[in-house]
């Protein structure tokens, strides 16, 4: 089978800034979701299941060959903070895989770093972190918010400073996911709340039960997303034997971009 490669960044949908290029609507209306979302069959009628893996670009081997391995519907989403990602950004467009970026928001279980959007900062001052995080990357169809295990959670504490964050995101023309199982989903635009934490623990068993809980999450409400915070080994090996054997089950594979609000046969997100 031909392998459709993802397009390669394009300076029209980039804006200058002093962070690097930032996504942006043409003014003819184009838009980075739309141009790098991967593409899938809008007449589609089986339950959709979207997987989302962080940390690319943290170990340029593991991710190497989780890139080679892990099916090409799977979405991988890069940390702005790794370093020289070009390589792995090439592969990723080489297997039509769909780019996320990594959006680094306080959480609840570490400690915020000097790049991390924060709820004490003034929003000014959040929004040029966010641009800073945009910067680094190029050719990114949507954010999620996430940097590995670490989700937002007192980032989002502050309604209005994560509300401000996705209007921003939205106005750069991308989707944005928020990481946080339960949560509402963005008040306008594309987006969606991720249904599933996948390696939570770590283990084989956990994961391969969290896959079928998205299963049954997808055949109920016409789509499901699950999120992972790295392309570990085990996850790696588990997703790649659950996937070979979801279509004779009656669903399918999708990139992110295909689970959003509204997307699904069926969704309400």
């Amino acid at each position: 089978m031909c392998i459709r490669a993802s397009p390669a960044p394009d300076p029209a949908l980039l804006e200058a800034s002093p962070f690097g290029g930032l996504p942006r609507v043409t003014t003819d209306g184009r838009e980075p979701r739309q141009l790098y979302a991967r593409p899938f069959d809008a007449a589609e009628r089986r339950p959709r299941i979207a997987l989302v893996i962080g940390g690319f670009g943290n170990s340029p081997t593991r991710s190497e060959e989780a890139l080679r391995r892990l099916p090409a519907g799977v979405t991988a989403a890069f940390n702005p903070q790794a370093l020289r990602p070009d390589l792995l950004l090439a592969q990723a467009r080489g297997a039509g895989r769909e780019v996320l970026l990594g959006l680094p928001l306080e959480s609840a279980n570490g400690e915020a770093a000097e790049h991390s959007l924060r709820p004490g900062l003034k929003l000014w001052e959040n929004l040029e972190l966010l641009h800073r995080a945009m910067g680094r990357i190029a050719g990114y169809a949507g954010v999620v918010g996430a940097l590995g295990n670490q989700r937002g959670e007192r980032f989002a504490a502050e309604a209005g400073q994560l509300e401000a964050v996705q209007e921003e995101v939205q106005a750069r023309g991308l989707f944005y996911l928020d990481a946080r199982p339960g949560a509402a989903p963005p008040l306008e635009g594309a987006g969606a709340t991720i249904d599933l934490v996948l390696d939570e623990p770590l283990t084989r068993g956990e994961v391969e039960r969290r896959l079928a809980a998205l299963e049954q999450i997808a055949r109920r409400n016409g789509s499901a997303i699950g999120l992972a915070a790295e392309p570990s080994p085990l996850l790696v090996d588990r997703i790649a034997a659950w996937a070979a054997g979801l279509e004779g089950r009656g669903l399918v594979l999708a990139p992110a971009s295909a689970a959003l609000r509204g997307a699904g046969p069926s969704a309400s997100r």
